[in-house]
């Protein structure tokens, strides 16, 4: 009898901790920018490295003050590593990237801004206005077909990012694509 309810309490506790797993969520955080709020939602199981890189700038309140310096209708809008100045921000080392998660660049999604190189990624990232699927990985294209990292979503406020796409944009210190007037980045943080 004791063997039963110690069996039965072992599985109990198997299944209780197995559904807490499956209830483990994925982090949200809120991009206040100067044209509202966008929440988004980071994919910590398929990109864990781009996650934690996105995760630990925002912590550190590496954001705060930067704008979205390259914004182009029917592609994307790209910020997080330059000021009002157009001054870039000093960042860590770049990170591995992580285009390969099978994460697609649809209309919605964040991703990681890079160089040519392909493990190049810092604090930028970018938000896709559009289908993007010239900018997913394709395997055995070497460097220039690698892609860029898919992190997460927005699940709210993509009337705001369509606001940001919308500006006028110039050229600023040598780089086109720059909003006449800077749409800065206030704060991300998680909620």
């Amino acid at each position: 009898m004791l063997k039963r309810f110690i069996r039965a309490l072992f599985l109990g506790l198997c299944f209780a901790g197995s559904a807490f797993a499956a209830e483990a969520k994925n982090p949200t955080l809120v991009i206040e920018t100067s044209l509202g709020n966008v929440k988004v939602e980071l994919f910590q199981k398929e990109a864990p490295i781009s996650v934690k890189n996105f995760l630990d700038y925002a912590k550190s309140g590496f954001y705060e003050g930067t704008i979205f310096h390259r914004v182009i209708p029917g592609f994307m809008v790209q910020g997080g590593g330059f000021t009002t100045d157009m001054q870039q921000k000093q960042t860590k080392a770049p990170i591995k990237n992580e285009a390969a998660n099978g994460l697609k660049n649809d209309r919605g999604t964040l991703a990681m801004a890079r160089t040519n190189v392909v493990d190049s990624t810092s604090s930028q990232f970018f938000i896709n206005v559009a289908d993007n699927s010239f900018l997913n990985h394709k395997p055995g294209a070497g460097a220039q077909g690698y892609g860029y990292a898919v992190f997460g979503k927005v699940i709210e406020g993509m009337e705001v990012v369509d606001k940001i796409v919308a500006a006028r944009t110039g050229m600023r210190n040598g780089m086109g694509d720059v909003p006449l007037q800077p749409i800065l980045i206030k704060s991300v943080e998680q909620k």
